[in-house]
């Protein structure tokens, strides 16, 4: 998503971070798969993970969850209409998709197909912020 904003010369408009509904990566950088994946594809893994905290509802318009297991834990989490009114699948914004939910490539190793699911929804996604906000992006 962040090589998308970059690219769409969006990044003074559109902040995008990550987060998993655990804990037990916090400070990890990304698993070495991924980042291999994301290198394939000029996409640089630098960041260190960290956990979803009920305060990044006030920090964002959207809050995206892969699966509809962490979508049930943010939902959990909201605090009222105005967090759950953030909150969707990635899958949702990708209209060829037929499934809600984007695999685990730790379990199955397919980190390749894996980014395809996510560049698709990202690119839905930012179409949508593009539409809802006004934006204009460039290249």
């Amino acid at each position: 998503m962040k090589k998308l904003v970059h690219d769409a010369a969006l990044s003074d408009h559109v902040l995008v971070e990550s987060a998993g509904t655990g804990s037990y990566h916090v400070g990890e950088p990304a698993d070495r798969r991924s980042a291999a994946e994301a290198r394939k594809r000029g996409i640089v893994l630098d960041g260190m993970a960290r956990q979803f905290v009920v305060s990044d509802f006030d920090r964002f318009d959207y809050v995206i969850a892969m699966d509809r297991r962490n979508h049930g834990f943010l939902k959990r989490s909201a605090r009222g209409a105005s967090d759950l009114a953030k909150l969707s699948l990635l899958r949702a914004f990708d209209p060829e998709s037929t499934d809600e939910d984007v695999p685990d490539p730790y379990f199955e190793d397919n980190f390749d197909a894996v980014f395809d699911i996510c560049h698709a929804g990202c690119s839905g996604l930012l179409a949508h912020i593009v539409r809802e906000h006004a934006l204009e992006p460039r290249g």
